[in-house]
């Protein structure tokens, strides 16, 4: 049987999502193991990338802790513990670059200006 991470990746796929990228988080979060980010071209289509990978893991028998962002639809957080998909907007993934985020340790994080925001 396929990982859940696949089956939320090819749940992306299948409604044409874009920039679809899949971080191993193990080793900097206790409460993750995998971070899924797409990019969405407009609100009705994040909001229905999100709810394809909610009916597609439901196939399998999993079932979401909770699920963000759905009203507006500009940020939907689809959330199962060990696994954390993030279906955004082309600004709002740009704004907030997750992938950034989540690529660095806690402390080799630097402010945009090279600065180490732990010291004054």
């Amino acid at each position: 049987m396929q990982n859940f991470k696949e089956i939320a990746v090819e749940a992306l796929e299948d409604l044409k999502g874009q920039d679809i990228v899949a971080l191993d988080v193990s080793e900097l979060s206790d409460v993750m193991e995998t971070l899924v980010i797409c990019t969405g071209t407009s609100n009705r289509q994040v909001k229905s990338l999100a709810s394809n990978v909610v009916d597609e893991l439901k196939k399998v028998g999993e079932r979401p802790i909770g699920v963000e962002g759905t009203e507006q639809g500009e940020w939907v957080l689809v959330d199962y513990g060990d696994l954390v998909v993030h279906v955004m907007l082309a600004d709002v993934r740009s704004f907030y670059d997750l992938e950034k985020l989540w690529s660095m340790t806690p402390n080799t994080r630097e402010d945009a200006d090279g600065s180490d925001p732990h010291t004054s």
